[in-house]
């Protein structure tokens, strides 16, 4: 009767332990998630400011620093392939760390060492890209099972908290009068201190190994990730950059800029998220890059900062838009190819992230800013014609349903 009894004991106990496990893990991961949102909240608050006002970069310099910076989102695959022998806690660990040095790095970069900025950009940057995937498949590891949502959505609001309270204490760091560059050794310190976090996470978890999946029938996904690199990397590298180098905006207004968009994205985006799952992604997409249409001319052509200032908040927000192509994802690839095709969209979206910088810094240069941002025109233009060839939500898709498929339904 005693050993029965010592019997039943040992999976509870083993189930108490497993809590444990899952509760610590969480805990820490959920710290990882907040130091990385502080950090990165910092580090696009504070860019714009620092590349056109301390660095004095000239849009081609500005257009060759970013085109390097996004090259490593391609090398992230192979990094991680290379990687996949030690568990992903310490990976995660590892790639905070270079993200936390090299912004880090920042505060010490003389002005006239161009080379040196651009070596630095690269490592926090490798540290990012290889970070980017790894929080979110430690969570799915962590959750308990049917409670995957719930877990994914404590993490990113974590990491909003982490994002929300770095910009208010720039802002009231700024206002005594620290320097940028200083902001840069605290944006670096988040960072190393998430990678500590990521430290106290059960080890059991492995990388599992990066897929690519090239299907014809996913052609216009492709073509739409390729296209969405371009449109965003408008935004990215030289939609701030304009406010700050031709309209002077200072880093205080920046800030505060930074602070609407992340409030009206947590406004915005779950219900933005719903509309899409009843509009369908064709009509949502078409919408969406329609509207991109009218910022790229209004970045070329207005000339109130005011004006431009709303415009960049409302640009940022649409960004939330892009959700629809992991939800047409979601709906024409199998389950098991849904992670092999997102991370080849992220490829594609790569390439064009390279090339648009290196365009657009020359087209500045040479013709004058409103042409960086009339390339945008077109890719927005190009995407429209795209997104109207996909099918409507209501219709069968003749790639959703496979003889392959139906047999895994039934």
């Amino acid at each position: 009767m005693q050993l029965e009894t010592e019997e039943c004991a040992l999976p509870a106990l083993e189930t108490t332990k497993v809590a444990e496990h899952r509760k610590r893990g969480l805990f820490f991961l959920g710290g990882a998630f907040a130091f990385a949102g502080f950090t990165m909240a910092l580090q696009m608050g504070l860019n714009s400011n620092f590349v056109a006002d301390v660095m004095k970069l000239s849009p081609a310099q500005q257009g060759v620093l970013e085109a390097c910076r996004e090259t490593c989102g391609i090398m992230a695959l192979g990094v991680l392939a290379v990687l996949t022998w030690l568990a992903e806690p310490l990976i995660a660990a590892a790639m905070l760390a270079m993200l936390g040095i090299g912004l880090g790095a920042y505060a010490y970069v003389p002005q006239t060492e161009y080379g040196w900025l651009i070596c630095a950009s690269l490592f926090w940057s490798q540290g990012l890209h290889v970070w980017m995937p790894l929080p979110n498949s430690m969570t799915l590891a962590l959750a308990e099972p049917g409670r995957a949502g719930r877990r994914l959505g404590q993490m990113q609001a974590a990491g909003s908290a982490g994002s929300a309270l770095a910009l208010l204490v720039a802002l009231a760091l700024v206002s005594m009068k620290v320097s940028i560059r200083h902001l840069y050794l605290l944006a670096g310190a988040a960072a190393v201190l998430g990678g500590v976090s990521c430290l106290g996470i059960p080890y059991q978890m492995k990388a599992e190994r990066p897929r690519l999946i090239f299907r014809r029938k996913y052609g216009l996904y492709y073509l739409l990730c390729f296209l969405e690199g371009w449109r965003k990397q408008i935004c990215i590298a030289f939609a701030g950059y304009l406010l700050v180098k031709r309209y002077q905006t200072p880093l205080p207004t920046m800030l505060e800029l930074s602070i609407v968009i992340q409030a009206l994205g947590y406004l915005v985006a779950p219900r933005l998220g719903r509309w899409i799952d009843r509009a369908g992604e064709k009509r949502a997409l078409v919408f969406y890059y329609c509207s991109l249409t009218v910022f790229f001319v209004g970045y070329a052509l207005i000339e109130s900062r005011y004006v431009l200032w709303a415009l960049y908040i409302v640009d940022s927000v649409f960004f939330a838009f892009t959700m629809a192509l992991t939800t047409y994802v979601n709906r024409i690839a199998p389950k098991e190819e849904h992670t092999p095709t997102l991370s080849m969209g992220v490829a594609m979206n790569h390439i064009a992230s390279v090339a648009m910088p290196l365009a657009g810094g020359l087209l500045w240069q040479r013709f004058g800013y409103q042409w960086a941002f009339l390339t945008g025109v077109l890719t927005a233009g190009c995407s429209i014609v795209v997104a109207l060839k996909l099918p409507e939500r209501d219709k069968p898709l003749a790639t959703e349903i496979t003889e392959d498929t139906e047999k895994s339904r039934i």
